[in-house]
Order: C-alpha cells, then sequence, then structure tokens
C-alpha cells in the first residue's frame, strides 16, 4: 500500500520510522510500509460464502456453502504458526468473514497471540450488536468496500439497498469505537464517483480511504475493458491528490492509500517534485523502504482451504497447503521457486521493468496480474502507466528539459 496522505502532507517522515528501528512488531499500523524485517502480512480469505454477487470479486463467491474450509482448529494451529513467525498483521477476508461461524474466536486468538486483526467486509451484516462484538474482541479495523455513490454501489454489489447496509455498518463501527475506513476499486464503471467519495468521507467522518486498482482474477477477470486507460489512471491518481490536499487545508487529515498498483509510487514521486520538491529525497526513502510489490516477500494469502498463495489475487498457482506444510515452512524454511523467484526477481524482470528510474520503489509491479493478462509471470504488469520518459528519467522528467 502506499501512503498518499502521509507522503503529499508530509505527516510522516524518515524519523518516524526509525524510532521504532522499522521493526514491525514494534511499528504503529501506519507505519508498517517501511518496516525492515518485511515480516509478510497475511491475508486469510476465511471463507468463499457472500451474502452479495459483486461485479469484481477476485474469489468468484456465491452465498452457498463451500467444502473443505478450514476447520476452528486448523484456523488456531495457522494464527499461532503465523505469530511465531512474527507476522505483525492478519488481514481476515472473504468471500464474506461475517459469514464464517468461528470468526471472533480466530480474531480474539490472534489478538491473544500479539497480532493485530483487520477484517474486509462488505459491511451489510454489521449490526450495531456485532461492532460490539468485533471491538470487544480488539480489532484494530475495519474496511467497509464502497464502490461509488448509492446506485453505482447497489449495481455492483447485486443487491438493493446494499449501499444503505453499508452506511449504517460505518456509523455502528464508528459507536462502537472501532476505527472504520472505505475501501473502493477504481474501475472505468466508477471512476467518476471518486471525488464524491472524499465528500462522502469528510460527510461522515471516516477517517481512512484506500482505492485499489483493479486485480483481472475471479469474476474481475471477465470484464473486459473494466481497467480505466492509462490515462484514465492517471487523471484519477490527480483527483485523488487534490482532493488530499484539499481536505487536509480545511482541517481534515484521512489517511489516504492506493493499493495494488506500484507505479503510483513513481507517480507520487513525479508529482512531488513538481509540486513541493523539498521533499524529494524524503519521499523517496520512505518509498524505497516500503520497496514495492512484496508478493513472495512481505505479502501472502493463505485460503479458506489452506492453500497458500504469493498474493491474494494469484488463486491458480498454489504454493502448498498449510495442512500438509506450516505457512512457516512454506514462506521461510523451503520456499517454493516461485517465491525464491519473486525474491530475487530483478533479472526476471522485463527489460523495461529493469531499466526504469523507478524499479527501487515498484519492485516490477504485480507478477500475478502479469501472468493473469499475458500468461508470462515475467511480461509487464498491463496497468504500469508510466510513459517511456518517466521510466528512461525519472524524477528529472517532472522538470523542464533544459534546451541545447
Amino acid at each position: 500500500m502506499l501512503g498518499v496522505s502521509q507522503l503529499l502532507t508530509g505527516e510522516v517522515t524518515e524519523g518516524d520510522a526509525l524510532r521504532y528501528g522499522r521493526h514491525s512488531a514494534k511499528l504503529p499500523s501506519h507505519l508498517l510500509h517501511y518496516s525492515e524485517d518485511k515480516r509478510p502480512v497475511v491475508v486469510w480469505t476465511s471463507t468463499r460464502t457472500c451474502n452479495l454477487h459483486c461485479a469484481h470479486c477476485y474469489t468468484d463467491s456465491h452465498d452457498v456453502d463451500y467444502e473443505d474450509e478450514l476447520s476452528t482448529a486448523e484456523a488456531f494451529a495457522m494464527v499461532d504458526d503465523l505469530a511465531d513467525l512474527g507476522s505483525p498483521v492478519l488481514l481476515i477476508s472473504g468471500g464474506e468473514p461475517l459469514r464464517r461461524h468461528d470468526l471472533l474466536e480466530v480474531a480474539a486468538h490472534a489478538r491473544s497471540r500479539g497480532m493485530r486483526v483487520v477484517i474486509s467486509t462488505n459491511g451489510t451484516l454489521i449490526t450495531p450488536d456485532v461492532a460490539t462484538k468485533l471491538a470487544a474482541v480488539g480489532i484494530s479495523y475495519v474496511g467497509i468496500s464502497i464502490d461509488g455513490r448509492p446506485e453505482t454501489h447497489d449495481r455492483f454489489r447485486g443487491m438493493k439497498g446494499a449501499f444503505d447496509a453499508s452506511m449504517a455498518a460505518i456509523e455502528a463501527c464508528k459507536a462502537a469505537g472501532l476505527k472504520v475506513g472505505l475501501r473502493f476499486t477504481l474501475t472505468r464503471a466508477n471512476r467518476a464517483d471518486l471525488p464524491w467519495l472524499f465528500d462522502l468521507m469528510a460527510e461522515r467522518n471516516v477517517p481512512r480511504l484506500c482505492i485499489y486498482h483493479l486485480a483481472p482474477t475471479g469474476r474481475g477477470a471477465r470484464l473486459k475493458g473494466f481497467a480505466p486507460t492509462s490515462e484514465e489512471t492517471r487523471e484519477s491518481l490527480d483527483i485523488i491528490f487534490d482532493r488530499t490536499r484539499d481536505l487536509a487545508e480545511r482541517g481534515f487529515h484521512p489517511d489516504v492509500l492506493t493499493a495494488d498498483n506500484h507505479a503510483d509510487a513513481a507517480y507520487i514521486s513525479l508529482h512531488l517534485a513538481r509540486t513541493n520538491p523539498d521533499r524529494g529525497a524524503s519521499v523517496h526513502q520512505l518509498l524505497s523502504w516500503n520497496g514495492g510489490n512484496g508478493s513472495g516477500r512481505s505479502i501472502a494469502c493463505v485460503a479458506s482451504n489452506g492453500e497458500v498463495y504469493a498474493d491474494q489475487f494469484w488463486r491458480w498457482r498454489s504454493l502448498g497447503n498449510i495442512r500438509e506444510r506450516k505457512f512457516s515452512e512454506i514462506y521461510r524454511d523451503e520456499p517454493p521457486e516461485l517465491v525464491r523467484q519473486l525474491r530475487a526477481r530483478t533479472t526476471l524482470l522485463p527489460e523495461r521493468c529493469q531499466s526504469c528510474a523507478f524499479l527501487d520503489v515498484c519492485n516490477g509491479n504485480f507478477r500475478s496480474r502479469a501472468e493473469a493478462t499475458t500468461g508470462d509471470t515475467w511480461g509487464m504488469d498491463p496497468l504500469c502507466y508510466l510513459t517511456d520518459d518517466e521510466v528512461a528519467r525519472g524524477v528529472a522528467a517532472a522538470q523542464p528539459v533544459a534546451a541545447n
């Protein structure tokens, strides 16, 4: 993830991360991007069952019971292994995680082992009573998906009234003292609602917004032309930067992030080179500590049936199953070939990435998206929107070229 608001407004500096030794177990959640030890944040897609039918679902979930999901005992064993490994965060997703019967038990166990627990949900099942129970367990953060204005959201989610239910969930979480935020996946069908989303955040006093780029897996893979063009993506990033600054100038300081496209790190560097060049060195240091794409290194996914993946979108390339080998063995002790390649990927990346001025802050972007769209693990990620000039000249491309 890229901490857009942190970088734009200077809310985070190198000293903030160094104060905690850049150690993931000690860093506050908003500084985890800059850890040195890079213990994996694990996304646990706890169940495939979901009460909605979203157009861009990366797990292709339905409202049915799926066989072979991890038992409570197996989930506890997974948590123990992750805690022993030093994984700082368990991000519980789905499907819809609130459809899993033992969610609170597993979350409580993770908290007892010192892990932070985050829930990614559509929000429609969060009542005031549920929010109170989540708060009692010690959930660190609840991310609720919003796809745009009410009519846009309901259309994406396949249920009339889904938007109102999600808004009610946000209010219930706030009343229970839970940190809550919005999750928004940027597509061609909803990008026009992006400015409105910032207005909604301010109106509802929601302190966090994470904007995701589309991953063409699950049902999302069948949506041809759903991803914005490069120019549309750049325009959307400009809106994000402008609205983030505008809210800060008006005294509202939300945590705004983007995710799943590490070209954003290059683009914010270019933006600051033009608008606030004095912050250039500081921002580049933070971005290099972030390190760009962490698939196979600082991010991982455990599916509802125990299959392990290098990230939550790479669901056709299993690295093993925790029922047969512990996660720690798969990721640390004897990593599969794909993981070893991802950790030493530089010479395997396409030539354009290898020669890119921003390789140290991007790390070749999402290899899972490249493989899903081109069939080549080491092909170009189609959502890289940097121009050849930017790739070649780095932040210098943000400045006028002197005449000979």
